[in-house]
Parts: C-alpha cells; sequence; structure tokens
C-alpha cells in the first residue's frame, strides 16, 4: 500500500518564496503588513508545493498586528541625535525589518502621549512592547508591567529582573576601566557616574568599586551627571575643587567624558600626564576628543538588534533568555597603556 504523501511545511513556503516564516505566515493567512512582492511570492510558492494552510495556524496569524511599539519617556529633540538612542533605534528597526514586522516609535513623556500609548497597548494594535532602559520612577516599567503583551527591554529596570532583556556588562566594563587607570599607577581615581535612578549606572558604580577595593584604593572621590558634556564638565569641576589631587577619572560615559576632559583643560590640567581618563561606550565622540578616548565599548547596535530578535522569538510563541553581551576596553591617548 502506498504510503500518503508528505504535507509540504510553512518553513518550505517561505524558503521556496525567499520570505521570512512569519512573513509567509500573514501572505497564506491574510494578515496585515506584507508587501504585494512578497506575498506574490508566498502564493506562487503555495501552488507549487500544494501548501494547505492549517486552520488553527489561520486563526493565530489573523489576529496579529505585524508591529511592535518601542516607547521612549522621552520627548527631547536631542534624543534623537543621541548616538546611543540613534543606534539603538537603528539596531531594533533593522531586525524588525528582516522579521517583516513594522516598528511604531511612540513619545510617552506628556499626558497625551501616555494615554496614546494605552490605547495602543489595549487595542492590540502591536504584538510586542519595548522599552530603552527606564529609570527607577519610569511609568513606562509600570505599563510594561501591567500589559499582557510580551515585553523586551533595553537595560533592566532598576533593582527589577524583568522575564526579558537585554543588556551590557556594565558592571564588568566599569572594572576594566578602573582596572586600566590603576594598571596605569594612578591612585585618586574619581568616577563621574550617570543618574543613578538608573541600572546601568548602579552597576558601573559597583564595577568601580570593586576594582578599587581589590587594589586595596578608596573609592569616596565621586560625583554624577546626566549623560552630557556639560553634565561631565560640571561634575569634573566640582570634583577637582574638592579632591584637587585627583590623577584618574572614570567617566560613566564618553558624552561625560568629553566633557571632563573641557573642565581639565580649562584647569590647565595634561591628559594624560596629569590626568588619565576613561570613558564608556565607544561613541563616535570618542574618536573626536583631544586627546582621543580611552574607553570601554559595548556594541550598541547589537543591543538593539539582540532585542528585536528577542522580541520575534516571543511573538513566534519561543521563550528565550535574558541576554548580557560583552564589553570590552579600547586604549587611546586620554589613557594610553604603559610603555
Amino acid at each position: 500500500m502506498e504510503s500518503p504523501r508528505r504535507q509540504p511545511t510553512l518553513d518550505e513556503v517561505a524558503v521556496l518564496a525567499g520570505v521570512s516564516r512569519s512573513a509567509a505566515s500573514r501572505a497564506v493567512n491574510n494578515g496585515p503588513h506584507v508587501s504585494r512582492s512578497k506575498r506574490d511570492a508566498v502564493m506562487k510558492a503555495v501552488r507549487q508545493l500544494g501548501y494547505v494552510p492549517n486552520a488553527t495556524a489561520r486563526a493565530l496569524a489573523t489576529n496579529q498586528a505585524g508591529a511592535v511599539v518601542l516607547a521612549v519617556a522621552n520627548d527631547d529633540p536631542a534624543l534623537f541625535t543621541d548616538p546611543f538612542y540613534a543606534q539603538i533605534i537603528i539596531g531594533v528597526a533593522t531586525e524588525l525589518d528582516r522579521a517583516d514586522l513594522d516598528l511604531t516609535l511612540m513619545l510617552a513623556a506628556s499626558a497625551q502621549g501616555r494615554d496614546r500609548l494605552k490605547r495602543m497597548l489595549r487595542s492590540r494594535r502591536s504584538d510586542g512592547f519595548m522599552v530603552i532602559a527606564p529609570a527607577g520612577d519610569d511609568w513606562l516599567a509600570a505599563v510594561a508591567h501591567m500589559t499582557e503583551l510580551p515585553v523586551v527591554f533595553c537595560g533592566r529596570p532598576l533593582g527589577a529582573e524583568p522575564s526579558w532583556y537585554v543588556d551590557a556588562d556594565n558592571r564588568g566594563g566599569a572594572r576594566l576601566a578602573t582596572e586600566h587607570l590603576v594598571a596605569l599607577g594612578r591612585r585618586r581615581i574619581a568616577m563621574i557616574a550617570g543618574p543613578m535612578d538608573l541600572q546601568a549606572t548602579v552597576d558601573r558604580h559597583r564595577g568601580f568599586t570593586d576594582a578599587m577595593a581589590v587594589a586595596g584604593l578608596e573609592a569616596h572621590r565621586f560625583a554624577t551627571a546626566d549623560f552630557s558634556p556639560r553634565g561631565g564638565t560640571l561634575a569634573m569641576e566640582r570634583l577637582l575643587d574638592k579632591h584637587p589631587d585627583i590623577d584618574g577619572v572614570f567617566a560613566a560615559s564618553d558624552n561625560v567624558a568629553a566633557g571632563a576632559l573641557r573642565t581639565l583643560r580649562s584647569r590647565e590640567r595634561t591628559v594624560p600626564g596629569d590626568v588619565a581618563v576613561v570613558g564608556f561606550d565607544d561613541l563616535t565622540i570618542a574618536a573626536q576628543t583631544e586627546p582621543d578616548l580611552t574607553t570601554v565599548h559595548q556594541p550598541i547596535d547589537a543591543l538593539g538588534q539582540e532585542m528585536a530578535k528577542m522580541m520575534v522569538r516571543l511573538i513566534a510563541g519561543e521563550r528565550p533568555s535574558p541576554l548580557i553581551v560583552p564589553t570590552h576596553l579600547v586604549v587611546r591617548g586620554s589613557a594610553p597603556a604603559a610603555p
């Protein structure tokens, strides 16, 4: 007796059509957000293979919105010129595009923006919700906790351990930066941290204090700043006024480090002669300062891409693990390696 012919799968349809599985599913089941060319390619593959859609899969596919929300609790125009946020958003958009998912960017700083976001999430016009580095009292963190949609964080919320997040090894990177300054013979090392209501700042401060403790050094030379050059300028001024003997600085971002360099120059402190400086991020500005900046590299574009990949897997019904991406030190002129 002849065995029954194996039915082709949706995966085979997607491969033959040259599209992602999610796009093939939406095309076969007449779902939204599929271009005409991709839909035509999928239907041609369906005919060639003799594929018959599963009724349950059809129901699931037509319930998907084909879009993901990325929310930011900030409406400052400077946000979109900040290289960190820009690279995150580009990384997310690039990866979602590969999965044929639309990206909806929502600004939730105003009451109107918050209401609009709530309506979007309640209406299920999105398949998932993504949040970038919420602060400790951030309204978005509370919204993320309440929604039934899958939620992925870029950076953990302060003091929380969500089910799904992508983050850099902030503590390990800060430890590397501080150990480098110690290896250069610096003993009166200061840290300029970011806002302490961010988990990334807390982790970088812990990395700094870890390395200082191992070296038997005091870690009391400390100031905070917003993540801007001006914030770094003002924090460096306060530190020099209180601790004029500083011979090393770890700044919790490259923008902050750029501001610190400005103050050191105005106070006639040579870098790296009098004071060695290390930043964090490895943004474009790190190669444009005078001298160029030794810094901790975190793969910012990869953070956005991995965040989107995690979301795609969640939408597909998988349960991925949180991800910590590694950091490494990039040595330049502000704290060159010892001869």
